[in-house]
Parts: C-alpha cells; sequence; structure tokens
C-alpha cells in the first residue's frame, strides 16, 4: 500500500511541487517526489547525526544539529536541481523560437492555415518542444479553442518571451494582421536579444574571473597554508612546558597568561573542508549569476569547483607540509 505523502504538507506546497515538476518535465508524481524528499532527508539526517557523533566524537547535540542540516542541505539540492531542469528547458526553447518562428512565417506565406503551420515546422532538434506543438496541434484538431491551447503551451515553461510571444499570435489572430510578418519579426526581435545578451555577459566576464579566482585559488590556498602553520604552531608548544613559564617572571603587561592554543590542527583542518566546500559551491552559483542571470544554473559547476577547491588545498598543504619539514620546523 502507498503511502499518501502529499497528506503530510499543505495544499498549497503540493501544488507548487506539482507546477515545479511539470515546469521540469518530471513526469514523477507528486507523491513519490514528496516521498523521496521527505524519505531521503530523514535517512541523511539519521546517517549524519550518527556519523558525527561516533566518528568525529561530537556531543549529541551538535551531532543531531549536523544531522539536521544535512536535511536541509538535501532538501534545497532538490529544489536546485529542479530549478535548474526548469532553466534548462526554458534556455532550450528561447533558443529555438527564433528558428521556430522562422519555419512557421514561411509556411503562413506558402498559404498554410497558422495551426498546420506550426505543426509543419517542428524538426527533430526541437525535442520536448516539437512534441508539445504536437500535442496542441492535436488539442486544436479536436476542437479545443486556440486561446486556452496556446496557453496550456506557454504554461509548460517558465519562459517569458514564449509567453508574449503566445499573446503577440493571439492578439493577432483575434483583431487581424499579417500573421507572417508579425511572426518574422518576433524571429528577428529573438535574433537581437540574444545577442545583446551576450555582450552583457561578455562585458561582466572580468567579474567572473575574479570571483572564480578567489574562490577556486585563494581561499584554498590560504587555507591550506592557515593549516600548515597551525601544525607548526601545535608543535612548537607540544615542545613548551607551560609550569616553567607561568613561574617565569612577568615582563611589561603582568596580566597576560600564556596558555596553549583550544583549536587543534585536526579542528582546523575539518573546518578548512566545510569552508572550503561552502566557498566553492557559493562561489559556482555567484558566477552564475553573474554571467547567466541565474543563479540556479551554477549547479551543473558545482561538483567541478568543488573538486578544484579541495585539490588546491591538499596540494598547498602538502607543499608547505614538506617545505617546512625540510627546514627541520617539524
Amino acid at each position: 500500500m502507498a503511502i499518501a505523502f502529499e497528506r503530510l504538507v499543505g495544499r498549497n506546497v503540493a501544488r507548487f511541487i506539482s507546477s515545479e515538476l511539470d515546469l521540469a518535465g518530471v513526469k514523477t508524481s507528486v507523491n513519490s517526489f514528496i516521498g523521496v524528499a521527505i524519505v531521503g532527508g530523514l535517512a541523511l539526517m539519521v546517517l549524519a547525526a550518527f556519523g558525527t557523533f561516533l566518528y568525529l566524537k561530537l556531543e549529541p547535540g551538535l551531532a543531531m544539529l549536523s544531522g539536521i542540516g544535512a536535511a536541509a542541505v538535501f532538501q534545497v539540492i532538490l529544489y536546485s536541481v529542479l530549478e535548474f531542469r526548469i532553466e534548462q528547458r526554458k534556455e532550450f526553447v528561447e533558443g529555438i523560437m527564433p528558428d521556430y518562428m522562422q519555419l512557421t512565417s514561411a509556411n503562413i506565406r506558402s498559404g498554410v492555415p497558422l495551426s498546420r503551420a506550426m505543426i509543419m515546422a517542428v524538426r527533430p532538434e526541437f525535442k520536448y518542444f516539437g512534441n508539445d506543438i504536437n500535442i496542441m496541434g492535436k488539442q486544436l484538431y479536436s476542437g479545443d479553442t486556440m486561446h486556452n491551447a496556446f496557453m496550456q503551451l506557454s504554461n509548460k515553461y517558465r519562459s517569458v518571451t514564449l509567453k508574449r510571444t503566445v499573446r503577440l499570435i493571439l492578439e493577432a489572430d483575434q483583431y487581424g494582421g499579417g500573421m507572417a510578418d508579425l511572426l518574422g519579426q518576433i524571429s528577428k526581435d529573438m535574433r537581437n536579444s540574444r545577442m545583446v545578451q551576450k555582450e552583457v555577459s561578455g562585458q561582466l566576464f572580468m567579474y567572473t574571473i575574479f570571483i572564480a579566482f578567489a574562490a577556486l585559488i585563494g581561499a584554498p590556498t590560504l587555507y591550506g597554508l592557515t593549516n600548515q602553520m597551525i601544525g607548526v604552531t601545535s608543535n612548537i608548544w607540544s615542545k613548551i612546558s607551560l609550569g616553567a613559564l607561568q613561574n617565569a617572571p612577568s615582563v611589561g603587561v603582568s596580566f597576560i597568561k600564556l596558555s596553549k592554543p583550544l583549536i587543534t590542527p585536526q579542528n582546523y583542518y575539518e573546518f578548512s573542508l566545510v569552508a572550503i566546500i561552502a566557498i566553492t559551491g557559493f562561489g559556482a552559483f555567484i558566477i552564475s549569476a553573474i554571467s547567466s542571470g541565474n543563479a540556479f544554473k551554477g549547479i551543473r559547476f558545482l561538483p567541478v569547483f568543488i573538486i578544484i577547491g579541495l585539490v588546491i588545498f591538499f596540494v598547498v598543504s602538502a607543499v608547505m607540509g614538506s617545505l617546512f619539514a625540510s627546514f627541520g620546523t617539524v
């Protein structure tokens, strides 16, 4: 018997998830998606909590907080993947729209009606958009109104360009006008708009380079260097007798008391790994937001950025460790 996960969330949340799944082109039901989110989040929370408690020796409260954090990260990643799919479909449709409008305009000029011209303009490289056009054609042939069929088509994508195009087509069909000329002009305007977007992205390229350098090279290098410096400091403190220092006569400021640092090299090493993953991850989203205007597209760069940051951290740590060892410091 299937579990009704939809009842565990509000009706508005279920409707929102259903809309997101439709925009992303995911055929999974709302109940199955919510089940994956709940079961996966709970499983990850339990594993993270027990893992940090048993292996990292954290206190029960901190281990539970780490489990809750892991579950929250899982939900964010799940939602980010959906948003990435939605943005990917939008970019694909807006990329092929100029060619599709041009083909439809040519078919109308040859005397073909609008509905038939749109179906004839479908090409295999249009993929799922071509399937949606064929579905719209079947709706029109079965007696559905043009307004309803076109609106259903535009609601399948989170594209303002597609929605505006549909509105112009419906208004031209309602009030009359040269449909072929309209579609040709729409195609031309879309191409000009994409050229302007590319020019803007090129002008923002320097900001992208700066953020990429800071996230991928600067932060991991500094963390790797600091990690070795803390190791050296800890090694020096391990050879100092605190009792002898406390009995030594005070010079200058008498209230200063020397004590061993509370942060161990292992603590800083673990903090460095978490910090590098966070910095490189946010760097991927920031670069995507600057270059394309949508932060969720950065999820495709996320694994690469994290791997590069960690590799640089380990390389810098190894090089500095061998350098300090050659000097006889460590």
